[in-house]
């Protein structure tokens, strides 16, 4: 997944969104995901975007299938608006109690093209799915989601217990620790930005590290891991900025 999270040991690099990043962040952030180009020149103006420039980027969007305009209102693209449903659940995780069983998915097609491989590995990345091997998929069955029915056509699905100890085989499936160092760095970077746009990059840079959370249950995580303070950060700025 393309970021603009650069990690070192001292300190957290975020690049300035461009025109198109801010548009899209405010889209993906509006329920319904839909505004008039005037009120979205107003909002990007904050951020250091210009009307002109606003207004151009939006034009580009329209004629790249990212958005859809009718009349002086602009809407996500139908592709867009499953990016904003991933971003939600991102956001709002939908989870069960885990009584320590794994959904597994293990991959039967063959035949398939090097795009036909490269989308379906998204798909499973997206589903919060890790590969322990070749074709062999898995995490704990503590989701309250529905796997695609697709993907019937392309694996078997199945529950099972791994006899390996449940958080070695989380810490062989997911980089926890970048992931939490990263989360932290961020949360610190966010508490110190005081100008809109630093703070609106922050937390744009906040919620695409919450698509990579694999929201593993308690017991599988590293000590003060930083999802839930993300979230909550997360939340109070939405607050703040749809007050």
């Amino acid at each position: 997944m393309r970021t603009n999270v650069t990690v070192r040991p001292d300190q957290l690099e975020l690049r300035p969104l461009s025109a198109r990043s801010v548009v899209l962040s405010l889209l993906l952030g509006a329920h319904p995901p839909e505004l008039p180009v005037k009120e979205l020149v107003r909002r990007v103006e904050p951020f250091g975007v210009g009307g002109s420039t606003a207004r151009a980027a939006l034009s580009r969007m329209v004629a790249a299938g990212d958005l859809r305009r009718t009349d002086a209102v602009y809407r996500l693209s139908d592709r867009l608006l499953e990016r904003q449903r991933r971003q939600d659940e991102a956001v709002h995780p939908r989870t069960r109690a885990w009584e320590g069983d794994w959904e597994m998915l293990v991959i039967t097609a063959t035949g398939r093209g090097p795009a036909e491989r490269a989308d379906l590995r998204a798909r499973l990345t997206a589903l919060r799915l890790a590969e322990l091997r070749e074709g062999v998929w898995l995490r704990p069955a503590n989701l309250s989601r529905p796997l695609p029915d697709d993907l019937d056509q392309v694996a078997e699905r199945c529950t099972t217990r791994p006899s390996r100890p449940a958080p070695e085989l989380a810490a062989v499936l997911w980089p926890l620790d970048a992931w939490s160092t990263t989360g932290r760095a961020l949360l610190a970077h966010a508490a110190r930005a005081d100008a809109p746009a630093d703070r609106f990059t922050a937390f744009a840079a906040v919620v695409r590290h919450l698509l990579a959370d694999p929201v593993l249950p308690t017991g599988l995580l590293p000590a003060n891991w930083p999802g839930a303070a993300l979230r909550e950060a997360y939340a109070e700025y939405r607050r703040q900025v749809d007050a």
